[in-house]
């Protein structure tokens, strides 16, 4: 009898995280299927995933302090540059709705008076980064998802400190679980004593106690950098060698970073003070109340940053956009595909519809799963006329998309469903010929070092690398 009871309570529980699956708002009928078919194949795994990673959730007592911090600071629309930039041209219509998508995520309209340059590479990149924090003024805010104590990541180190000791005020941001061996180092000590502030996002506490303070492996994966509100940098870089030592046999890592001077810097000084306060106990709205001045012509530009706290549709529907709105040519780079099918769709329509579209992969993957799961994509992409280029020259790391002769958005989004969902994520997207250009030269290089991916390839792969994809693919949702 007491065997049949436990029975019933066990499926009772089983029925009950059954439910909580399906009335779970905001989640793809893909992944509630997935989550139902893994609760009722394997229960006692299934429940216990679940718990850990089954929902979005940074937790009650981060929310709370999200949303205080959100009504506290100035409203994102109101960020404005002042002066005059008549010379800069106004948005064709035909790009106008990207920016007005844009603006329902975080608020921050389209700011016109930017420049900016794509930098050669990591080295160049870390190296301009010091060089604007030695001439800093009044302020340097940083955030980086992983920051190591390599050559390039001591350089920076090294850089904050001396900035603090003329006086500057200094604020370094990291991911617990991401930037862990600097946390640990004496080099996280000596920037303290130094005199630079610094925030920990998401820190690695107890593991067992974690899941009761919100989903587990939730990470800020953005890279910001904000000198003087008005130097600003964007891209997939984390503070690193190319070498990247804790996964060295991939090395080396190629990013693609993009420096920026006018008022988009004020738009991701927000999403820095946003991320900070939610974390560090200290008010620093101040730093976005001030206006910049902008007299010099240049493009428009807008920051788009997404996470668990804007719409869970917010980054796909961005990428979708991007799609829908190409009409010569569409070229993207990422490391990390595992798309809804919405995305999926869009992306093959676009070359369905004649645009010249080419998507750039790693070769070699740093998760073998994830790799797994981008090429069970390949056949429909192939079929749609999708060019499919492997990069072969180290991880391809850069995040870009490019569109026809005008449109960049580069930034920390893979197009996956940890980058949509689960991340917090940082990209700026700007309208600009000659910054485009740039872009899209940058890719060009990546697919000059690349194998292309033909229909044959695919269809030569045996009948269990092919099982092995789509298997992983079924579980994407899950990832």
């Amino acid at each position: 009898m007491s065997a049949i009871l436990g029975f019933v309570a066990f499926v009772l529980v089983q029925l009950l995280f059954i439910a909580r699956v399906l009335l779970r708002p905001h989640r793809q009928p893909a992944s509630r299927i997935a989550w139902i078919v893994v609760i009722a194949a394997v229960p006692i795994a299934g429940m216990a995933m679940y718990v850990l990673i089954g929902e979005t959730s940074i937790g009650r007592g981060r929310r709370n302090r999200v949303r205080r911090v959100t009504e506290y600071l100035p409203a994102p629309g109101s960020i404005a540059s002042t002066g005059t930039v008549e010379a800069t041209p106004a948005i064709p219509d035909r790009y106008t709705s990207l920016f007005r998508l844009g603006e329902t995520i975080n608020g921050f309209k389209p700011l016109a008076g930017n420049r900016a340059y794509l930098l050669r590479n990591s080295n160049a990149t870390i190296s301009s980064i010091v060089e604007d924090i030695d001439a800093a003024r009044a302020h340097v805010h940083l955030s980086f998802y992983i920051w190591l104590c390599d050559n390039n990541g001591l350089r920076v180190v090294e850089a904050l400190r001396r900035a603090a000791s003329r006086g500057i005020d200094c604020r370094a941001m990291v991911d617990g679980l991401g930037s862990r061996q600097l946390i640990n180092s004496k080099h996280w000590r000596a920037m303290r004593e130094s005199g630079v502030k610094l925030g920990v996002s998401f820190p690695v506490g107890n593991l067992l106690l974690q899941p009761l303070r919100g989903r587990i492996d939730l990470r800020n994966h953005r890279k910001i950098v904000v000198i003087d509100n008005w130097i600003t940098y964007c891209g997939s870089q984390n503070c690193a060698d190319p070498e990247f030592l804790v996964k060295r046999k991939y090395a080396p890592w190629v990013d693609a970073v993009i420096r920026f001077e006018g008022p988009v810097a004020l738009q991701n000084q927000h999403v820095f003070a946003s991320d900070w306060m939610a974390c560090v106990d200290e008010d620093i709205s101040d730093v976005v109340e001030k206006e910049v001045e902008s007299f010099m012509p240049g493009f428009f530009a807008q920051v788009i940053a997404t996470g668990p706290t804007v719409r869970p549709s917010a980054a796909p529907e961005m990428f979708e956009a991007l799609m829908y709105s190409a009409r010569d040519r569409l070229t993207i780079t990422t490391p990390y595909y595992v798309p809804n099918e919405s995305l999926q769709a869009a992306l093959c329509a676009a070359a369905n519809r004649g645009v010249d579209t080419t998507i750039i992969f790693p070769a070699r993957n740093d998760s073998f799963v994830v790799a797994a799961a981008s090429r069970s994509y390949y056949r429909e992409l192939l079929k749609a006329g999708v060019k499919i280029h492997e990069f072969v020259g180290g991880l391809l790391h850069s995040k870009s998309v490019t569109v026809d002769d005008n449109i960049t958005l580069i930034g920390s989004s893979n197009i996956d469903r940890r980058s949509f969902e689960l991340n917090f994520e940082n990209n700026i997207l700007c309208i600009d010929p000659e910054l485009t250009a740039d872009m899209f030269a940058r890719q060009m290089e990546y697919v000059a070092s690349s194998n292309p991916v033909s229909f044959d390839d695919v269809n030569n792969w045996g009948w269990r690398r092919r099982l092995w994809n789509n298997a992983v693919a079924m579980v994407g949702p899950l990832l």
